[in-house]
């Protein structure tokens, strides 16, 4: 399972870009770049020997600089939302780019990780991608230096392990954005593919998905997943927090969380005889059913639009750092950050 790396491109300033092919023994393949540590492609092996590739992106690098549905991404240092586009650690206020209406979102849309070029370790089976943020840059305290290691494993597993440490306390929530559709990239939307989640509440939301503070029950609303069910049954549903955010767009909070790696989600696509289970460590899970995704062409000129993928980004809950109530993103010189989680691919 040797990666392979070829040329990807230049950036805008000129800094070449690489892409790595990583290889299982039963055909399975990913592509990701050292720009953003972004997932590009990810091939599923079929019984006729072709393959089909089950994430949104772009064959070139050049359509990544703007990239504004996040294909693929490694967002970071704080993925999601933070209200008011602020917040207090340590007794100092720090104001982060307003990009969400009022609040932020994934940071900074040109700026944060998801736009830089990460150092690129090639390992046996792996890549291990290294950024490094300055104190206060972004809006965030801390010389950080982190690092997300992809490593494609015999059993058809996609692993992300992430790890980042701080000289100063500093908020650190990291997250992949891929969309995912089984039946392949641009092959319509995800509304027939049934969804499971590990989750009996969620957090409850005001307009601006900006959590209340409140973890509320699923049961008996259109959020309730914990019997597998077809995405497209209640998405638009007239329910307060569906309309807030246009259909699915919310976090769901993780049962019997633990801080170990166990099973969160699956998503079966029957017609395609695919499913995907998602594994982590994580206490939240953000599942996007694409609502806002632009019409755009994609890889191979395929049309990618509203609702044609659906992302499950693990994380801790939006903001975090303004509700001391949940589990805490805070990490410095006395604790480091360290996070797994394992995409498992059925086929």
């Amino acid at each position: 399972m040797a990666v392979e790396k070829e040329f990807f491109g230049k950036t805008r300033d000129g800094r070449e870009v690489s892409l790595y092919t990583l290889t299982n023994k039963r055909g399975m393949k990913a592509q990701v770049t050292d720009f953003g540590a972004i997932l590009v492609r990810l091939y599923l092996p079929n019984k006729d020997g072709s393959y089909t590739d089950v994430v949104e992106g772009y064959d070139t690098l050049e359509p990544y600089f703007d990239n504004g549905s996040h294909f693929g991404a490694t967002i970071g240092p704080n993925a999601n939302r933070i209200g008011g586009a602020q917040y207090t650690l340590d007794g100092v206020t720090y104001q982060l780019p307003v990009n969400d209406g009022k609040n932020n979102l994934h940071t900074d849309f040109h700026n944060a990780f998801q736009k830089r070029v990460w150092d690129a370790a090639v390992g046996d089976h792996s890549v291990t991608f290294t950024v490094k943020k300055e104190d206060g840059d972004l809006g965030f305290p801390g010389n950080t230096v982190t690092s997300v290691t992809y490593t494609l494993t015999n059993d058809d597993e996609l692993e992300l392990s992430y790890h980042a440490s701080s000289d100063k306390n500093t908020i650190i929530n990291l997250t992949n954005h891929s969309y995912f559709n089984l039946s392949g990239h641009g092959s319509g939307t995800i509304l027939d593919e049934k969804l499971w989640l590990n989750a009996s509440h969620y957090t409850e939301i005001v307009p601006g998905a900006i959590p209340t503070g409140e973890i509320v029950p699923v049961k008996g609303t259109p959020l309730d997943f914990t019997v597998s069910k077809r995405i497209g049954d209640e998405i638009d549903a007239d329910y307060p927090t569906l309309k807030y955010t246009g259909g699915y767009d919310q976090n769901w909070v993780i049962d019997d969380y633990d801080g170990t790696v166990h099973l969160i989600a699956r998503v079966d696509d029957e017609a395609a005889g695919r499913s995907m289970e998602v594994y982590t460590d994580l206490p939240g899970v953000q599942f996007y059913a694409g609502n806002s995704t632009k019409a755009q062409k994609g890889k191979e000129g395929r049309r990618y639009g509203k609702r044609t993928g659906l992302c499950l980004e693990t994380q801790y809950f939006p903001d975090s750092a303004n509700h001391p109530q949940f589990p805490s993103c805070v990490f410095g010189p006395n604790r480091e950050y360290n996070s797994v989680t394992i995409y498992r691919f059925i086929y």
